[in-house]
This record gives C-alpha cells, structure tokens and sequence, in this order.
C-alpha cells in the first residue's frame, strides 16, 4: 500500500532520486528557470520552496541545512540572497508553465522558474 507516499519515483531507485532532485535544485537556483518534464518540475518544486523558506531565516544552522541539500557552498549563498527578495511573500515562490509534449516520447514538459 502506497499511504502517506506522496512522491513521485521518477523511474529511479531512492538514492538516485535524490541527486536528481538536488541536481535539478542546483540548476533553478544558478540559471533561474529551466525546462523539464511536468513530474519533474513539480517534485522539484516541493524540494526548493522549502530550502527557500529556510533562506529567508538565514541562521548558521538553516545556512549549513542548504549547503547539506544543495551540496555547494556559493549555489547555497545565491539561494539565500534570492530569499531576501521573498522576505514579505508567504510562499508560492516558483512558477510551473506546461509547454506542449516532447517531440521524441510525448512527455509532457513544463517550464519552472522563479516568480
């Protein structure tokens, strides 16, 4: 039974998973918006929304939890400088466009970005 699963598997393994998510973070934070596939977009989302909430209250501890997620040290400063522009908004802080499917398997893509 799948209760309290709420994520999507991405046709990975768990680990393999993760670095992907972190992977696909680590690029929204430095390019500032990119184009994926719907389910990635939005797994991503999840991830980066609350490494952003985190940000915004820039303590050592929430400092060394981001640079942990992230895994680099001036993507994890870039992230925390972009929260400062967040201070007011209570969340909703990316943006997920749909664009048409993938011209070779149909997958449906989706631009994410920052708002």
């Amino acid at each position: 039974m799948r209760h309290h699963n709420a994520n999507r598997k991405l046709g990975r393994e768990t680990g393999q998973r993760g670095m992907l998510l972190r992977s696909l973070s680590r690029s929204l934070v430095i390019r500032g918006k990119m184009q994926t596939t719907e389910a990635r977009a939005k797994e991503t989302r999840k991830v980066l929304e609350k490494l952003i909430t985190k940000a915004k209250n820039p303590t050592l501890a929430n400092h060394r939890l981001i640079v942990a997620s992230l895994g680099d040290e001036t993507v994890a400063k870039k992230l925390i400088k972009k929260a400062a522009e967040y201070a007011e908004r209570p969340g909703g802080y990316l943006r997920i466009v749909k664009m048409g499917p993938r011209k070779g398997d149909a997958s449906p893509m989706a631009l994410i970005e920052f708002v």
